[in-house]
């Protein structure tokens, strides 16, 4: 059962743990390559800063953005700013969804997010933790998969095994870790079933594209190339 209220508080500290460390980076380091490919890590924060607004105006039944084509252009206008701009505005913008998220509403009501997509509202507080924790790996600034604390990581990868269940591009595939924790996900595409086990970020890192899978044990086939996210 999803507790939106133990989501936010985690995101509280994921968000603390992001700031802190994007409070010792300068202009030099935001303007040097991010992991993302084409993206440096000003293009990173400046993201972050424009999800959080725009999850907040998810959660206040506003459309997430107001395109696909002001939130790349957004995103490009605001990459270049100072490192105190961008500090100030992943700040302020981290506080507004926290103030979205604590007005009067029904939690278990649809929401509409990007392309269409609709979630319940209750997870809106995890798909932004999801955001920050994440990219603040794709930063490349010391903080690695493996520093993802263990209940994230297990509910991130249920979240991505869930979206590629039944993919047209993905044969059967069962994940385990070495805890024993187990998933499925695929299923759309002939072949397999192909079975992939490694520890618990290896998993993360390939099934959200971050590692190529290199670390993992396959057997029953190949690894399957998945679709961009």
């Amino acid at each position: 059962m999803t507790d939106h209220a133990h989501d936010l508080a985690a995101l509280r500290e994921a968000t603390d743990r992001l700031l802190g460390a994007t409070g010792k980076l300068d202009d030099a380091a935001l303007s040097e390559p991010s992991r993302l490919p084409g993206w440096s890590r000003g293009h990173v924060i400046a993201h972050l800063s424009r999800n959080a607004d725009a999850l907040a105006n998810v959660l206040r039944g506003l459309p997430m953005y107001a395109d696909s084509e002001t939130r790349d252009r957004d995103i490009e206008r605001d990459a270049p700013r100072s490192h105190a701009a961008q500090l100030a505005d992943l700040t302020a913008t981290a506080a507004r969804f926290v103030e979205a998220a604590a007005e009067p509403a029904d939690w278990s009501r649809t929401v509409t997010l990007r392309n269409g997509v609709t979630d319940s509202a209750s997870l809106v507080p995890f798909r932004r933790r999801g955001e920050v924790e994440l990219h603040h790996v794709d930063l490349g600034i010391g903080y690695e998969l493996e520093d993802l604390p263990d209940e994230f990581t297990a509910r991130e990868i249920d979240f991505l095994a869930e979206r590629f269940a039944g993919h047209p591009e993905v044969v059967p595939v069962s994940l385990a870790d070495d805890t024993g924790r187990v998933w499925t996900t695929g299923g759309g595409a002939e072949g397999g079933p192909v079975a992939v086990r490694g520890t618990a970020p290896e998993l993360l890192g390939w099934l959200s594209g971050r590692r190529d899978g290199s670390a993992l044990t396959v057997e029953g086939g190949t690894l399957p190339a998945l679709p961009p996210l």
